[in-house]
């Protein structure tokens, strides 16, 4: 089959591969129908070292089935408390030999416990606006979901990329009165306004928490949702929160003066289980 390698920074190639096959009674070979590339893929893209073991990239991907940020039992003590991605016996895709979901099949371990039956076919004209389930939306509702947020809230979204935009769309569904998305980039923050911000605010830095708190009556924000930003969308984030606040930040952050690595951002992923049956209302395993 033909998958999406990944050798060196800027060095992505497309090459024939050997065909996923059943390795454990527990996998399963899913045709992929629907892939993507994630915001997380671009920080290898920029910095990944040569190397002669090229990584299968892809871990937002959708058959029949869709498929989460990582594979999971669904069975352990950490899956029953909403926390597939800190599944013990679980793991990320591209690695350790198992596919990536930028290619044309998949073999997914623990399958029973990691995918998710969708209501579709695979010619339904769903099924794009159904693959942002495999990881970008369930992030956004998941900080939005982990800050608290209630009806009635005020909520600055920090970053107007796709986990943003998502943020958005959660904090609209969760009731907040008020969302405030920061961002500069317009056909982005359009969008945003379009699913539901209230007001964009372009400005960084100072300029930015004054502008942030004009808007909320000089208080700040009770929840501010730092969606994938670097060490200086978290600071914002501080900045522009009330006293008394949530700050919820997601993704894996690229930065060292705080203890953020990827292995602990992954304990915070979100579980794509209980963000399906909240949002859709699926809930039916493999």
């Amino acid at each position: 089959m033909r998958a999406t390698l990944m050798y060196a920074a800027h060095d992505v190639r497309v090459e024939d591969v050997a065909d996923p096959r059943i390795q454990q009674p527990t996998d399963a070979v899913v045709r992929i129908v629907l892939s993507c590339v994630c915001g997380s893929d671009l920080w290898p893209y920029k910095s990944q070292a040569p190397t002669d073991n090229p990584r299968h990239m892809g871990h937002e991907f959708l058959g029949v089935v869709v498929a989460p940020f990582v594979w999971a039992d669904n069975t352990c003590a950490y899956c029953g408390e909403g926390l597939q991605t800190s599944c013990p016996h679980g793991g990320q895709w591209g690695v350790n030999g198992v596919d990536g979901g930028q290619g044309q099949a998949a073999r997914v371990p623990l399958a029973d416990g990691t995918l998710v039956k969708l209501p579709v076919g695979e010619d339904s004209e769903l099924l794009p606006d159904l693959l942002t389930l495999s990881d970008v939306l369930c992030t956004g509702y998941h900080a939005a979901r982990t800050a608290g947020v209630r009806r009635g809230d005020t909520v600055t979204v920090v970053g107007d990329g796709a986990v943003g935009l998502s943020a958005v769309i959660a904090a609209r569904l969760l009731g907040a009165e008020q969302i405030i998305l920061m961002g500069r980039h317009r056909a982005r923050t359009d969008l945003g306004r379009d699913f539901g911000a209230t007001d964009v605010v372009a400005e960084r830095g100072d300029e930015g928490v004054v502008r942030v708190r004009e808007l909320t009556g000089g208080e700040g924000s009770r929840k501010v949702l730092e969606c994938v930003g670097l060490k200086d969308a978290l600071v914002q984030g501080f900045g522009v929160v009330r006293a008394g606040g949530t700050i919820s930040r997601v993704g894996a952050p690229q930065f060292t003066e705080v203890p953020f690595g990827f292995a602990d951002a992954r304990r915070r992923q979100p579980s794509h289980e209980w963000v399906l049956s909240e949002v859709l209302g699926i809930s039916d395993r493999y």
